[in-house]
């Protein structure tokens, strides 16, 4: 209900007054509830409602003679619904956007996982031997390009091509483990 809202001639002296109090109050009390909610218009408008159902709810509170204006009632409760609110959304778990499902990274299971190491395995073993032998060493059990050319008797410079030549090979086929081979 906003403040230029016309009330149909079927509505009760309820909510008349409902209407009233949204016309006087209501613009102080978005203010405030909008600096409670961090900016988002949307709960704001949200704890608004619920707060002038409240006063509707309790109509004794808005007539008391006790007080000049009913606005320090509005505004406290607008601020316990707020405090409220903030509370609730702190004990639940964030919500999460379908933007980021989309781009959390899945985690393969046991069976994915053993089904992908014997298709490494099987792959592995239709490299030549020399490759093989690199590859092993320095990518399964990690030794330093420096380390495999001394336990192989080879220059370094022919086991990183031992190496580039055999992930390169294992990509050919493991086309779907070729980003994991980078």
């Amino acid at each position: 209900m906003t403040a230029g809202t016309i009330l149909s001639p079927g509505t009760t002296t309820a909510e008349h007054e409902l209407a009233a109090l949204q016309r006087e109050h209501g613009r102080p009390l978005f203010a405030l509830l909008l600096r409670l909610c961090d900016g988002d218009r949307q709960r704001a408008e949200d704890l608004l409602q619920e707060t002038l159902l409240r006063a509707w709810q309790h109509p004794e509170a808005l007539r008391a003679d006790a007080f000049d204006s009913v606005r320090p009632w509005l505004l406290t409760v607008a601020r316990r619904l707020a405090i409220d609110a903030r509370r609730a959304r702190q004990a639940r778990p964030p919500e999460v956007g379908d933007a980021v499902l989309e781009n959390a990274r899945v985690i393969a299971d046991h069976a994915e996982r053993s089904a992908a190491t014997l298709d490494v395995r099987q792959a592995v073993k239709t490299l030549t031997p020399e490759h093989r032998e690199v590859l092993v060493l320095v990518y399964f059990h990690g030794a330093s390009v420096a380390e495999a050319a001394e336990t192989l008797g080879i220059p370094p410079g022919t086991v990183k091509s031992r190496a580039y030549y055999a992930l390169r090979a294992l990509r050919r086929v493991l086309p779907g483990y070729a980003a994991d081979l980078r």
